[in-house]
């Protein structure tokens, strides 16, 4: 009945009807009939898949302007409700959230009136689904229950803990607590399932955070099990089925603390005068296998997640660190992707394979850099027998990165911290991380593997997971563009459409512009996000037809299950009806899950780096630095300084002027004095406060290094723009 509904439903000519209106349309008359219906339509209304209007008439939700999706709520109070990727988010006022949680799934309504701005606005009608389960917190004990309250600011939410619930926490006792009842006051009834330790103790901070975002510290005891049954030293009789490639010069580049090793690389100059690279790769597959303890927990966590002070490994370490890590002077198993490469950078001959190699050299990036740019005599002594080979792939890498910009590829240039802690999980310093010569060289061997492998699955039209990245939203871009046009970086191409070309231009512009960093933030924030899909759409950031992630399975679930798919349908030509049809289910589902886990571990790191910042700068308050404007909200401007710390210029601490914020140009005005500030004007700041639980840096300007001069149409637009003088009675909202 719940079928012939939806289908009836689902028609075109379709108008919202009563129950008696369906059932004479069914031509379903009797007693039982009106019963079946009844109870149908119910269930269809309570799994939020119908609604009824103010007639009582059916209809599909989406007709009614009833939406599906999972709110994200913000420090504010306000919520955005994503129903999927393409549409656009529906925002939810902090007075319409009606008792929903950060990521529940709920049931909103849009208001026809779409609000400032052009935003969907809607109101939360109920939740369908929780997406809490548990929360991060300190434990307060009281004489009858403890108190708990979440870590995240953005989940509002008291939780009660039974004294025989609490596993024996006391005050201060960082806990993670699971939630039994959620009511709609804002309370919950919890049970302490596990404590992390006191809310001091070295790392406790930010393994707080990793709960938070429920990556797992610890391994199950059965994935334990499976890994150390694994051994440390591979197969005799699994190398002597396999192309032996120890006697090749290949070697390992990473950064000095890496160690978990996924790629090595040779390369060759031909007699043709083309090129043969060799990429090399941990085969993770043959150790972690389909449907094992090790796999399962695998996919469970998608990827290894990064911190300030630690790794958490997708794999154990007995793994990642050890039997499949290409370390240096021992055998180890690779899937290789060998490629002839003509003069144009073009991939002639390829070869996918299974092989066994021996790392001649263990170097790290520093080493590289000293041999490749500055030509230091004592490293190159130390490297003689590799060096000429470092040379022809630097030559190598070249050629790529120019076919790439021939194509349009673009590159963001956006900054990257490393926060170095000590013993005690101190922040000492933080530092700018750089991409020199071997660390783009390395990107380039990786993107052309990844690239091979994916055009290769492409054409044999079997199930497989890509990485793509969809076309921007043209009205989010034009808004960037119209930024840098003003800042005196126009862009050309049509109105309607950018080709990455005129993008990859752009960032060539701006190149020493002290705006650079903030309008490739921008650009990115404009794009859509790159995820792993069953479906080949291509790589717009790359200009890339085919694309996915082939180079590190040790660290991401969809390159190890790219390994298993090319194990299966290439070199084993298991192509059987069975078989595709259990691979296309299975990629579907990693697809999601991997996207899902690696949205999960930006948030986290960027969480951490965000609170260790705040840490760091507590003692500097009331020093001086100088910061580029690197956004502008209606509440105020963020700075960013050289070391990628950013802090908030509140609007309350801007007292010289009332400010005007221009949402199209992101400019703020004084009302009085007309100053201006912009996307990409060096300031001076004083620190005035920096809160590590809040995660909050806040400055005042106190003086202002270079401007920028305002050019085009809409520069004369701002320089002629007069205030509504009726706005001169509003004053600046209350700081929360």
């Amino acid at each position: 009945m719940k079928e012939t509904i939806l289908s009836n439903m689902k028609q075109e000519h379709y108008k919202a009807m009563t129950i008696n209106q369906m059932t004479e349309a069914l031509s379903l008359n009797t007693a039982a009939d009106f019963t079946l219906i009844l109870k149908a339509l119910n269930e269809l209304e309570q799994d939020a898949v119908i609604a009824r209007n103010a007639k009582n008439e059916y209809d599909l939700i989406e007709r009614l302007g009833f939406f599906i999706g999972i709110i994200d709520i913000k420090q504010k109070g306000f919520g955005f409700v994503r129903v999927d990727e393409e549409a656009q988010d529906i925002f939810i006022p902090k007075s319409k959230i009606n008792g929903a949680l950060s990521k529940d799934r709920v049931f909103v309504k849009v208001i026809e009136d779409a609000g400032s701005r052009g935003l969907k606005e809607g109101v939360v009608v109920k939740v369908i689904e929780r997406g809490l389960d548990f929360i991060i917190g300190n434990y307060v004990s009281r004489k009858e229950k403890g108190v708990v309250r979440s870590d995240n600011p953005v989940i509002n939410l008291t939780v009660f803990v039974k004294k025989e619930d609490s596993l024996g926490a006391v005050t201060n006792h960082k806990v993670k607590v699971k939630l039994n009842t959620i009511f709609k006051d804002g309370t919950a009834d919890g049970s302490v399932v596990e404590i992390l330790g006191h809310k001091n103790d070295p790392g406790v901070d930010i393994t707080a955070v990793a709960y938070q975002y429920n990556f797992d510290i610890v391994f199950p005891e059965a994935v334990m099990k499976e890994a150390s049954a694994v051994g440390d030293e591979i197969d005799l009789i699994e190398v002597n089925k396999r192309r032996d490639l120890r006697t090749i010069d290949v070697i390992t580049i990473d950064g000095e603390d890496a160690k978990d090793l996924d790629d090595a690389i040779h390369v060759t100059k031909l007699e043709n005068d083309h090129h043969k690279l060799g990429v090399y790769i941990a085969d993770v597959s043959h150790y972690v296998t389909e449907g094992s303890a090790l796999d399962q927990n695998a996919y469970h966590r998608g990827t290894s997640v990064y911190l300030a002070d630690r790794v958490i490994p997708m794999l154990p370490h007995s793994l990642s660190n050890g039997i499949c890590s290409l370390n240096g002077g021992v055998d180890r198993l690779v899937m290789a992707c060998e490629m002839e490469i003509d003069a144009l950078g073009a991939v002639v001959k390829h070869e996918i394979f299974e092989g066994v190699i021996r790392s001649k050299a263990r170097m790290t990036y520093t080493d590289v850099n000293k041999m490749i740019e500055e030509q230091e005599k004592a490293t190159i002594k130390q490297y003689l027998d590799i060096y000429p080979m470092l040379c022809e792939m630097k030559k190598l890498a070249d050629i790529l990165r120019q076919k790439r910009i021939r194509r349009g590829s673009i590159d963001f240039e956006t900054s990257e911290s490393k926060i170095v802690v000590d013993e005690f999980g101190k922040v000492t310093n933080i530092l700018l991380r750089e991409r020199k010569s071997s660390e783009k060289l390395i990107e380039e061997f990786m993107l052309l593997a990844n690239e091979t492998v994916a055009e290769h699955f492409k054409w044999l039209d079997l199930p497989f997971i890509y990485r793509v990245h969809d076309e921007p939203r043209q009205e989010r871009l034009q808004k960037v563009l119209k930024i840098a046009s003003m800042l005196g970086h126009p862009v050309k191409g049509k109105e309607n459409k950018v080709h990455p070309k005129a993008l990859q231009a752009l960032l060539a512009d701006l190149k020493e512009d002290p705006a650079e960093k903030a309008i490739n933030t921008l650009l990115l924030r404009s794009m859509a996000k790159a995820k792993y899909s069953e479906t080949n759409i291509g790589h717009y950031g790359l200009a890339s037809e085919y694309y996915t992630h082939f180079t590190s399975p040790i660290r991401r679930y969809p390159d190890l299950l790219v390994h298993r798919l090319l194990k299966e349908f290439v070199i084993q030509s298991k192509i059987d009806d069975k078989n595709v049809r259990y691979f296309e289910e299975k990629v579907v589902a990693s697809a999601a899950q991997s996207s899902q886990k690696e949205r999960d571990a930006i948030d986290c790191e960027n969480e951490v780096n965000d609170m260790k910042k705040a840490e760091y700068m507590e003692p500097f308050v009331g020093e001086v630095f100088e910061g580029v404007i690197s956004s502008l909200t209606n509440w105020g401007i963020y700075v960013e300084l050289p070391n990628t710390i950013e802090g908030l210029v509140h609007v309350l601490d801007m007292s010289d002027d009332f400010y005007e914020y221009d949402e199209t140009l992101m400019i703020m005005i004084g009302r009085r004095t007309k100053k201006m500030y912009k996307i990409g004007d060096v300031v001076k700041v004083e620190l005035i406060s920096a809160n590590k639980a809040a995660r909050e840096i806040n400055f005042k300007i106190v003086g202002m290094t270079k401007s920028h001069k305002l050019t085009g149409k809409d520069a004369t637009k701002v320089k002629v723009k007069q205030f509504d003088k009726r706005k001169g009675k509003q004053q600046p909202r209350k700081r929360r």
